[in-house]
């Protein structure tokens, strides 16, 4: 047996193994639920009503989706061009920190400036921290999976020196985080009282400017045809290294957002506990949405619920929430399958 590349998938080739994928990952679920006791039909409507029952439930999945958008949509612009950014959770952190810098005082400015200059200093932080293992792989051959995996680690370090040390707010306690933010710099409310902020609001904003510029700009054709095949694009006359690093610059900027939006929305203040894996999820998030800029918006509320709804069930059904995690790895595997049966078929020698 081996695999022969389809041309042209039809339409039901390329919907109909996303479509298996999802059903597979319920499926799994479904039996984990029952190893563990419980009714599958019962969790599952227990994770529905935790992720979508009540309006403070329904808020809670939309905030948890807005960092997840960021980073899907990072990953997205990147794998796009075959660009393998596996960092944006370093580039998260980046933009929080910058945020937090210049929030915290070193800037006196009206709320609309203050946001705007800290949304664009967050953006240039993500994408100036992923141009490293850009140029590392267009000049020297190196893998950017390893690097920007790497500096993850070295930068989850250096935050930790930073609230240890030069961040660290002297009113805390002992405690390592930085200083809150002025009132200027933080991103209001879409219902007050409640969390949900504007960066759900710029998330969205942010998906559509990624959906215009893949499927209107020169930019977009460009990112398509290195990914397809680099070096067919540099036989037509595509900049491919120009390619690489303007989608480095794209995809590091959305995920340095996540940061800001954070830090600035929810947190208020910088903590290494700032993310919980947004980056890593975001990989989820856009393989799941298929690379697709809208698809990831869709993707990242489904991802949101998964986790929302869990921590609900679990108190209620006895079934530990870990099943959220079981869940999203299936999902991943199963779609990456999914992805593979699109594009390839078996064929008999």
């Amino acid at each position: 047996m081996r695999l022969e590349p389809i041309a042209a998938p039809s339409l039901g080739r390329r919907v109909l193994p996303p479509a298996l994928a999802i059903a597979a990952t319920f499926v799994v679920a479904a039996l984990l639920a029952m190893i563990a006791g419980g009714n599958p039909f019962a969790v599952f409507g227990l994770i529905l009503e935790g992720a979508f029952g009540s309006k403070f439930a329904i808020l809670e999945t939309l905030n948890s989706a807005t960092p997840l958008i960021f980073t899907g949509l990072a990953i997205a612009v990147a794998f796009r061009a075959k660009l393998w950014n596996i960092g944006a959770e370093a580039q998260l952190y980046a933009g929080a920190v910058i945020t937090v810098v210049l929030g915290t005082g070193a800037l006196s400015l009206p709320a609309p400036l203050m946001l705007a200059l800290c949304a664009i200093a967050a953006m240039l932080a993500g994408a100036l921290l992923l141009l490293g293992p850009a140029l590392l792989k267009t000049r020297l051959g190196v893998d950017e999976v390893v690097t920007t995996l790497l500096l993850n680690f070295i930068f989850l370090l250096f935050v930790s020196y930073l609230l240890e040390g030069p961040l660290k707010d002297p009113m805390g306690m002992g405690w390592p985080k930085s200083a809150r933010l002025l009132p200027e710099a933080r991103l209001p409310r879409i219902v007050e009282g409640l969390r949900l902020h504007w960066g759900f609001a710029l998330a969205l904003i942010a998906a559509l400017a990624v959906w215009v510029i893949n499927t209107r700009t020169t930019l977009g054709y460009e990112m398509r045809a290195v990914g397809q095949n680099a070096e067919a694009a540099g036989f037509a006359g595509i900049p491919v290294t120009k390619v690489i690093l303007k989608t480095a610059l794209l995809s590091g900027g959305l995920a340095g957002l996540a940061g800001f939006s954070e830090v600035s929305g929810l947190k208020g203040s910088l903590t290494l506990d700032l993310s919980p894996g947004f980056g890593y999820t975001g990989i989820v998030v856009a393989m799941l949405a298929l690379l697709h800029p809208l698809g990831v918006v869709v993707a990242a509320l489904f991802v949101a619920a998964i986790f929302v709804g869990a921590d609900s069930m679990s108190r209620a059904a006895g079934v530990p929430s870990y099943l959220a995690d079981i869940m999203l790895a299936s999902a991943l595997l199963f779609m990456v399958l999914a992805i593979l049966l699109t594009k390839f078929r078996l064929r008999r020698d």
